[in-house]
């Protein structure tokens, strides 16, 4: 059983509590730690977390390609030396076959973490993701289920990452009943949301933009905490235009980030949300802040077409037509498949986003 900062026992009911009372002023406190925060980057955050998770739980475990010796990203690293190589230990290059004895070991009770080395190589699990473990209390009838289970996997661009090692794959899991869908972008929404998806009832998928590892930076609280699934980081309050991201472009330095400063400096209010679950999204917050702006700009970095902007978008359409003072737009990859050479034209940089909010404002 963890335990949060304010010294409650953290159970899957009190996860969705969070959800629904928490103050920013309390989840920043929660979170940071105040003075027992210590400060991690994106990486150090998840071993936090794992390590926190396995202490609390003899029936958290840590599994996949190379995690003995700390993962290719160090995110493990030290974890096998302490809990043992019957917790932590490597498998065979084979997606499938992590997946379904994840899904395996949640259906007896235990609390599986499988890590894919990179989102690009989650598509040999999507079968056992998509049609074994989202479905399998609901073909049950309630009777099983393997909600212990949270797959991790490293995605987004890093400058040099190519057809194969880019990619940012939120979407086509989002149209899967039966899954959450996690992507933070700094380091203490990473340990709190990651100890968030360990607790909770459902599968989860945990997305960690890998060129935050080392560059997101911040003080983060050393004790187990959770943060709630489905809900939004308002990371600045405005009032002429809704800017929506997730992930490497809200980061600190993202592009998303950069894109709003240079609005501000040009005059231009932003309302700037962070959604960091994808499934579920926080269509409140979202759509709450569209009725005040009437206007909304959403970005991320894997394509536009069919990608999940297109889903808020949809919905910010329905629940906000008669505030709307400009067509919602998108700023994405483009629809193409991820080049090398000419990452930097292909990405939705600052200047994009920027170009988008101009616009949304001056229609």
């Amino acid at each position: 059983m963890l335990r949060n900062v304010f010294g409650k026992s953290v159970t899957r009911r009190h996860v969705a509590q969070l959800r629904k009372c928490m103050t920013p002023a309390e989840e920043a406190e929660l979170k940071h730690g105040g003075d027992n925060g210590e400060t991690m980057n994106l990486f150090t955050a998840v071993n936090s977390a794992l390590d926190c998770a396995m202490a609390a739980d003899d029936k958290v475990s840590l599994f996949g390609e190379d995690v003995n010796f700390g993962g290719v990203f160090r995110c493990s690293l030290g974890l096998a030396d302490k809990y043992g190589k019957d917790r932590v230990f490597n498998t065979p290059l084979s997606e499938q076959g992590i997946a379904g004895f994840a899904i395996g070991m949640a259906v007896m009770g235990h609390k599986p973490v499988a890590e894919i080395q990179f989102a690009d190589y989650i598509f040999p699990a999507f079968d056992q993701i998509v049609n074994e473990a989202a479905k399998y209390r609901f073909r049950s009838g309630g009777q099983f289920n393997c909600g212990g289970i949270t797959f991790r996997s490293p995605c987004g661009a890093v400058g040099h990452g190519g057809l194969y090692h880019s990619q940012s794959v939120e979407a086509y899991f989002a149209h899967c009943a039966g899954l959450k869908i996690v992507v933070p972008s700094t380091p203490a929404d990473a340990k709190g949301l990651l100890l968030a998806c360990i607790e909770d009832p459902d599968p989860c998928l945990f997305f960690e933009p890998k060129i935050l590892y080392r560059t997101a930076e911040e003080k983060v609280n050393r004790d187990a905490f959770v943060l709630p699934i489905g809900k939004g980081r308002m990371i600045k309050e405005g009032s002429d235009v809704t800017v929506v991201g997730w992930g490497t472009l809200v980061s600190e330095n993202g592009a998303l980030t950069k894109a709003v400063q240079m609005a501000e400096e040009a005059g231009i209010s932003c309302e700037f949300i962070d959604l960091r679950s994808i499934s579920p999204w926080d269509q409140e917050m979202v759509t709450n802040s569209v009725q005040k702006t009437g206007r909304l700009v959403v970005s991320h970095e894997a394509s536009k077409t069919n990608g999940f902007g297109a889903e808020i978008i949809s919905t910010v359409t329905a629940e906000c037509f008669l505030s709307l003072e400009a067509p919602p737009t998108r700023v994405c990859g483009l629809d193409t498949p991820f080049p090398l050479i000419h990452e930097k034209l292909w990405l939705p940089n600052e200047h994009k986003n920027f170009d988008a909010i101009k616009a949304a404002v001056g229609y």
